[in-house]
């Protein structure tokens, strides 16, 4: 009897095989080798056709799983416009992260829960969680063949500092206050203060490393997984396999990947179910129940935090009103919205921007409800019920149009008229968001509360989208960075989301989930919780079953 015979079948299982015997079943799987076949090379490998059954399944799954080299695919995301960006700092929207994840890469990345772990760097040290010691990976080379080193790190952070630069993070980067090389493969970074989260910020989106002295990146140049061939902006971009890739025994898998925005969501899903393209991004509940009943096509969820706000602008009227802003948010009706607007695929949220999977999140300010009475007292208060307010929605908020409705009925239960304006995806990012008194923005999930406060609610943020300005929560967000004592650190995370709920100009209603469809022949797949399309970088991971 050989040694596999004598386990029992609760023991004998795949794992338990060599890497050696496992690949050559694998190998005749993936040739076609029939039943019979594969039960005489379990019999050579010295293992009884009792356990056959097992491990030829076995064989069959690990095969089918195991990712494959080659192909070319195309992806649409969900928005595109001249203003798309290969500049890791000037990225705005979806569509630039998931290019710019493409071609660089940044000291950390995030992985599937939210926590960073080591890429470009090869160490991360602190003191007292102020003074940061970063070595560098040695070998690692840009697309041009030139090596990383500490020059490229220092003039990669050091130039979201400039305001000429127009960084979208810059909020962030104003924290690092001495970026220094102390060595060739070695950076030192002082704080303005204690940040323990610095390692997350550090993955984030904008801190994407590119080569010292770039002026011209319209050529992505940088270290990622792909090159960039050809990149139009508001048109495509084609990515292809950088095989010098520092990364060992990982992806990427496909040779090629052209990426196009298509706003229309329904010209995006006749694109997929047509063939033309492989996955798509942000797709509607509505269209997810006619692509699941289509055989040979996917969804991919993802809860996160992602949310479409009511944005009423504090610099202007009405939003400068606060019972205006008040009954606006006792005016939206969260469950209708989750049932009608996303159709089961949101959580409930309660006008901040922090949401249940975060572990600041403050489970206990009281959930603000749908109450007509009480919108119609604030906003008669602020003189809304005798004009008619414009409200902007457009297909490029997730959302937006369908919650823009419902608050419309909403709003004529009470006597209040709502002219809703619907503009075209294309533009609305540029021509819109944040420009008109009232409408609607999305915000992309962000890993900690720090970079969502820094980002959307601090006074100087390039992105406080209601214009809010509010010295205690400044001075307590400065304050949480330096305290080290969890427990009261939490409390003023919370007391943060108390202010943001209470004062902010922004209502949000529900935590959306990402819907993301995509042929079954493209593999790979996962949701992560730094948002749709496996937080933006399913270039590196996704591969073809072809």
């Amino acid at each position: 009897m050989t040694k596999l015979e004598s386990n029992t079948s609760a023991q004998l299982s795949w794992e338990t095989l060599s890497l050696r015997e496992r690949e050559r079943l694998m190998a005749a799987t993936g040739q076609g080798a029939s039943r019979r076949d594969m039960l005489g090379l379990l019999g050579a490998l010295g293992i009884g056709a009792s356990f056959g059954g097992t491990l030829i399944g076995a064989a069959t799954t690990a095969h089918a799983q195991t990712p494959k080299k080659g192909g070319k695919i195309r992806v649409a995301g969900f928005g595109s416009s001249t203003a798309d960006t290969l500049d890791p700092a000037k990225q705005s929207y979806s569509t630039d992260y998931c290019r710019c994840t493409m071609f660089y890469n940044g000291l950390t990345e995030l992985d599937d829960t939210m926590n960073p772990k080591l890429a470009l760097a090869e160490s991360i040290e602190s003191d007292k969680a102020t003074v940061w010691t970063i070595k560098l990976k040695k070998g690692v080379q840009f697309h041009n063949g030139k090596e990383l080193t500490s020059e490229d790190v220092v003039f990669s952070l050091k130039r979201h500092h400039d305001p000429a630069t127009g960084s979208k993070a810059k909020a962030l980067a104003d924290l690092m206050k001495e970026i220094v090389a102390t060595g060739t493969h070695e950076v030192k970074i002082t704080l303005s203060g204690p940040n323990a989260d610095f390692p997350v910020v550090l993955g984030t989106y904008h801190f994407l490393i590119a080569q010292a002295g770039t002026t011209d990146f319209s050529k992505g140049i940088g270290t990622g997984p792909f090159k960039c061939k050809e990149f139009t902006p508001g048109v495509r971009s084609i990515a292809v396999k950088n095989e010098n890739y520092w990364k060992q025994g990982a992806g990427p898998y496909v040779d090629e990947i052209e990426f196009f925005g298509i706003p229309d969501v329904g010209a995006r899903v006749n694109a997929l179910l047509a063939g033309d393209v492989h996955m798509i991004g942000n797709v509607n509940p509505a269209s997810a129940k006619n692509i699941l009943g289509t055989k040979g096509f996917a969804i991919l969820e993802t809860k996160s935090g992602n949310y479409t706000d009511l944005v009423m602008r504090a610099d202007s009227a009405p939003g400068n009103n606060p019972d205006f802003v008040l009954g606006m948010k006792y005016l939206m009706n969260r469950e209708q919205i989750k049932r009608n607007a996303f159709q089961g695929y949101a959580e409930i949220a309660n006008d901040h921007p922090v949401p249940p999977l975060n572990r600041y999140f403050a489970a206990d300010i009281p959930q603000r409800k749908f109450d007509p009475e009480k919108a119609k007292f604030h906003l008669n208060k602020a003189g809304a019920l005798s004009s008619t307010l414009p409200v902007v929605t457009s297909p490029a908020a997730t959302g937006s149009v369908e919650m823009g409705l419902l608050l419309q009925q909403a709003a004529q239960g009470i006597g209040m008229k709502i002219d809703l304006k619907q503009v075209p995806a294309d533009g609305y990012w540029s021509n819109y968001w944040m420009k008109v008194p009232v409408g609607y923005g999305n915000i992309n999930p962000r890993p900690t509360a720090d970079i969502l406060f820094s980002l959307f609610f601090a006074s100087t943020a390039a992105w406080n989208e209601s214009a809010w300005k509010n010295d205690k929560f400044d001075q307590l967000m400065i304050a949480a960075r330096a305290e080290t004592d969890e427990t009261k650190r939490k409390q003023m995370y919370t007391d943060m989301q108390v202010l943001i709920h209470e004062t902010s100009g922004i209502g949000v209603p529900v935590f959306i989930s990402g819907l993301d469809a995509h042929s079954e022949k493209l593999k790979g797949l996962r949701p992560m919780g730094t948002g749709s399309m496996m937080g933006y970088s399913f270039g590196e991971h996704v591969w073809l079953d072809a």
